[in-house]
């Protein structure tokens, strides 16, 4: 797989501008600076330039844009003029990402107090304003070694550029609260805190095609398609996709609602193939790459031998990881990988082989719960696994994480609307818990919230792995049985008494 060079999306005006500061001094040309040295030293810091078109400068801020803003890997934005439009999608970007902004600025312009004490990067004109050979390549030299930082920096998540993001992350320092963070925000800018407060964890690919505005009639065909059976479809989805040809000529969210569609149904070959039909932009996006990831490592099973499905998604996984750190849906993502090898090694009798995988696994759900104990589904997870491995470090270590496992999912589900997976680790954790009366009532809260039939099938997996461990230990555990065989029916499977 040819490794992947970040997006870096430029913000800056467009063609020569009067400075308001000297208006008897000539205009300003733009264009020349970016030509002749932001351009170059964004590729010599080995990353992609991107710059909008001229046109998407008129009037309002357009829906492209919006998600390059959201979607770039890093970005510069050039502060020397009072733009109103540059300042706007700084705002933009700083409210959604960290770590990935690099405002720059010619060293005659006063920067205004509110970014004032943002580390710009200076950079020199003639006094008539021009932007000679000597000025670009002080400039593409000096705005490459910063990239690079830049770069680092991100990895490492060392430090904060956004000024939205240390107000959060104070909370993380002894300082104020993450919810009365929030709040604060929530007091000035609700959309920005609808932003920061839901884009986040493992729900955030269920909330992806609500952020993303697009054309309503779109947003419907493509919920209808997910309500049908599998043949039919695909057959929508199939008709769907051709009618939205070009992708680079479509809105992000309708193609990741695309994508996400195919996850939906199960149609993991679909999936590939549209990833592999998106703009370079959106492909870069992390967001669909964890996606992808997933696919891979459900279309594994049945793929040849030869085929390395499971092997790519944890060659993308770890390019995340080292991008970006770990995160909770990462660790997540790569537990499921390694608990699936763990079982396929079991069923082929390497049990040396399989308790390698499990701790992997094991190790990979508790290093993202770690990450954001907010997320409960690496959490839930790790306990799961933790009690079945069952030696006696792996129970007092679940012991300790499973009333953080539930506190996360409690405070989640006290947020409003609890979904699925909510439910489904209430279950989980009843089960951990022995207490089959519990487990029953949140088996009924689960079924009730089914969306999708993968869901059901992946909480019975967790519950059937609890269920042999216990019987090997001589445990009774029918009433658990009882429990699995609902889930597997309602996710269209045979009850464990009829697999052979």
């Amino acid at each position: 797989m040819p490794r992947r060079q970040p997006v870096c999306f430029v913000l800056m005006p467009y063609g020569s501008r009067l400075d308001p500061s000297r208006p008897t001094k000539p205009k300003i040309n733009f264009d020349e600076i970016y030509a002749t040295a932001i351009k170059r030293a964004i590729r010599d810091a080995d990353m992609v330039p991107v710059r909008a078109d001229k046109e998407e400068t008129l009037g309002v801020v357009h829906k492209p844009m919006f998600e390059r803003l959201l979607l770039s890997d890093f970005a510069i934005a050039d502060l020397t003029l009072p733009n109103p439009n540059v300042f706007y999608e700084l705002g933009v970007r700083h409210a959604s990402r960290h770590n990935t902004t690099l405002p720059i600025f010619a060293d005659h312009a006063t920067l205004p107090f509110d970014v004032g004490l943002l580390r710009a990067l200076p950079y020199k004109l003639q006094k008539n304003h021009a932007f000679g050979p000597a000025e670009a390549k002080h400039l593409r030299r000096s705005l490459a070694d910063r990239l690079r930082v830049l770069r680092d920096l991100a990895r490492t998540s060392d430090a904060t550029d956004s000024p939205v993001f240390q107000l959060v992350a104070a909370s993380q320092q002894g300082g104020l609260p993450a919810d009365a963070a929030l709040r604060r925000i929530q007091q000035t800018d609700g959309a920005l805190y609808e932003l920061l407060n839901r884009y986040s964890g493992h729900a955030k690919t269920d909330l992806f095609r609500e952020m993303v505005a697009y054309a309503d009639k779109r947003k419907a065909e493509l919920a209808a398609a997910r309500r049908m059976k599998k043949p039919q479809a695909l057959k929508a989805l199939g008709r769907i996709a051709a009618d939205m040809q070009p992708f680079e000529s479509t809105e992000a969210g309708a193609i990741v609602d695309l994508y996400l569609s195919y996850r939906a149904i199960t149609a993991w070959d679909k999936m590939i193939a549209a990833y592999e039909d998106m703009p370079q932009i959106l492909k870069r996006s992390v967001l669909v790459r964890e996606q992808l990831a997933f696919a891979l490592n459900r279309r594994a099973p049945l793929a040849p031998k030869h085929l390395d499905y499971r092997d790519r998604a944890v060659r993308l996984l770890q390019d995340i990881l080292q991008q970006n750190g770990t995160t909770s849906e990462t660790g997540g993502l790569l537990g499921r990988i390694y608990k699936d090898r763990w079982q396929e090694a079991l069923a082929a009798h390497r049990a040396s082989e399989a308790r390698g995988h499990l701790k992997r696994a094991i190790n990979a759900y508790v290093s993202g719960f770690y990450a954001d104990q907010r997320d409960a589904y690496p959490g839930i997870n790790a306990v799961t696994l933790l009690d079945v491995e069952g030696s006696d470090t792996s129970i007092t270590l679940k012991n300790e994480l499973v009333p953080v496992v539930r506190f996360a999912v409690e405070r989640h589900i006290a947020g409003g609307a609890p979904d699925y997976w909510d439910m489904a680790t209430r279950l989980e954790l009843s089960v951990l818990d022995d207490d089959a009366l519990a487990a029953s009532e949140m088996l009924a809260e689960s079924l009730a919230r089914v969306r999708e039939d993968w869901e059901p099938e992946t909480t019975a997996k967790n519950l059937t792995y609890i269920y042999t461990a216990r019987r090997e230990r001589g445990a009774e555990c029918d009433w658990l049985k009882t429990i699995i065989d609902t889930l597997r029916v309602r996710a269209g499977l045979k009850p464990l008494a009829a697999v052979p």
